[in-house]
């Protein structure tokens, strides 16, 4: 007789209605709940909508003999389906066992060298793109997935921070006292520089000589809540810098904030990286308000820069011999540095 374990007796001792609850079944769940219905659900699943229904009529089954309650209600045609509190609680605990699970899994395939997930921001592709093709061949050969992923910048920091990616390609806003956030990680830097005012104002209203950072809260700006611009004015401008500053809109990506400027509707700057100042000035559109690109001269303290680089945990290198995949794709990220020259 095996020895008395109080876990053992409570595993022994599961419902069986427990028991017969799959990933699937959890995984159908949280779609419907995702979705709606179990209509919607079953084409984000490829199924048919019989089948789906079928395993929410078990887990309600098996709910209402474990808890006393069902997990879903159906409210009628059109209607959302209605999540008891049960339901919910499963929802969330269902949503909580993935992410779990699949955190293990990827930690092991990471571990065993099977993996490498890399986020990168759109400008920041390119860095991926020219160190994959130093390794490609060499990864495909020893059987690594390697998976890139889009990151915006204003999610850069906590998606390092969470672990979703083992190395990231992006933009930080740069001061001389540098960023404690960094100290943990190893970085590659491409670039770094003033950003640029991009403007539809006429030359006359606003001159092409650079323009002050101090001079930012008079002039009409297409600002983002959030993100690489937002680090930099508040740098400098503090967390409230909206409240000093002249917003004319708000913006949620610089794509629409430069088609609001080449529309006209708006009358303003909007303040870039300089790569993108330059590109978007030089672009001739006869149908398009043009815009110019104006220099930023940096005259508040703490000075601030746009760095561009690569980021990847020192833990993480440290903790895998020089073979490993993540280990090579930061060398050949390291070499690539070496012979990249940056836009002027």
């Amino acid at each position: 007789m095996p020895p008395e374990s109080p876990a053992l007796d409570a595993l022994l001792a599961c419902p069986s209605g427990l028991l017969d609850m799959t990933f699937d079944q959890m995984r159908t769940l949280l779609v419907v709940h995702e979705t709606g219905s179990a209509l919607k659900a079953a084409r984000a699943l490829g199924r048919e909508q019989s089948s789906v229904q079928k395993q929410l009529d078990t887990l309600n089954r098996n709910s209402q003999a474990l808890c006393g309650e069902v997990l879903t209600v159906r409210q009628g045609r059109g209607r959302p389906y209605l999540f008891t509190p049960t339901g919910q609680a499963t929802v969330e605990l269902a949503r909580t066992t993935f992410a779990k699970w699949l955190e293990s899994v990827h930690r092991s395939r990471r571990r065993l060298g099977r993996m490498l997930t890399v986020g990168t921001t759109e400008f920041t592709l390119p860095i991926v793109s020219r160190a994959w093709r130093r390794v490609q061949e060499e990864f495909q050969q020893r059987e690594v997935e390697f998976r890139v992923a889009h990151v915006r910048t204003k999610d850069l920091w906590s998606r390092l921070e969470t672990r979703q990616f083992d190395l990231i390609c992006g933009s930080i806003v740069s001061t001389p006292e540098g960023d404690q956030r960094l100290k943990e990680y190893e970085v590659v830097e491409y670039a770094r520089g003033q950003a640029l005012l991009l403007t539809n104002l006429p030359e006359p209203e606003l001159p092409d000589t650079p323009v002050e950072t101090s001079r930012l809260p008079g002039i009409p700006l297409v600002v983002p809540p959030a993100g690489l611009v937002a680090d930099l004015l508040a740098t400098w401008y503090g967390p409230n810098f909206r409240d000093r500053l002249t917003v004319v809109a708000d913006i949620d990506d610089v794509h629409y904030g430069l088609s609001l400027l080449r529309s006209g509707f708006v009358r303003g700057c909007m303040i870039v990286t300089g790569s993108i100042g330059r590109g978007m000035a030089a672009q001739e559109d006869p149908d398009a308000v043009p815009l110019r690109a104006i220099g930023l001269r940096d005259d508040l303290e703490p000075k601030a820069e746009l760095m561009t680089g690569a980021f990847v945990r020192r833990a993480d290198l440290e903790r895998y011999d020089a073979d490993h995949p993540l280990n090579r794709l930061w060398a050949a990220v390291k070499e690539d540095v070496r012979t990249y020259t940056p836009v002027a």
